[in-house]
């Protein structure tokens, strides 16, 4: 084997790191945004869920979202890379969808979400983490594939 091949078979052994520069505080951010997620909507669920049942869902469905993109980021490789970005696309379409209907009809959602006014009540983190996720983990792509 030559040190070319060498080299090709252990950059193909070991995963792409994502976590690396900008990536790692992407991934301290989506564990903040876990932790908030999880907590609150396990707290609403438990002891208001009759109140704003949709509205604890969602919230509760945004912090699974922000679990699997913080494992994704932390696991690095190609698939991990791409299953990220699948879930930031599918995140931002949420806090987009969200956002525009607690703005439009705002008695659909008697508590807030977290995805509630585009993320307004986390200090918009909500719908600028994905971008900011979508924006590194392609430029992660386009690096990997240049190598």
């Amino acid at each position: 084997m030559t040190s070319g091949e060498a080299e090709v078979a252990a950059t193909e052994e070991r995963p792409t790191r994502l976590i690396s520069g900008p990536g790692m505080l992407l991934v301290w951010l989506y564990g903040v945004m876990v932790v908030g997620a999880v907590s609150r909507s396990a707290y609403q669920i438990a002891t208001e869920f009759d109140r704003a049942p949709l509205a604890y869902s969602l919230s509760a469905v945004a912090g699974l979202v922000y679990g699997f993109i913080t494992y994704s980021l932390v696991r690095g490789g190609e698939t991990a890379r791409k299953a990220a970005q699948v879930c930031c696309a599918a995140e931002l379409a949420g806090v987009l969808i969200v956002g525009t209907w607690t703005l439009i009809e705002p008695s659909a959602f008697p508590d807030a979400t977290v995805w509630s006014d585009y993320g307004m009540g986390y200090i918009f983190i909500p719908v600028l983490l994905p971008l900011s996720a979508l924006y590194w983990l392609r430029k992660a792509g386009t690096a990997t594939a240049t190598r």
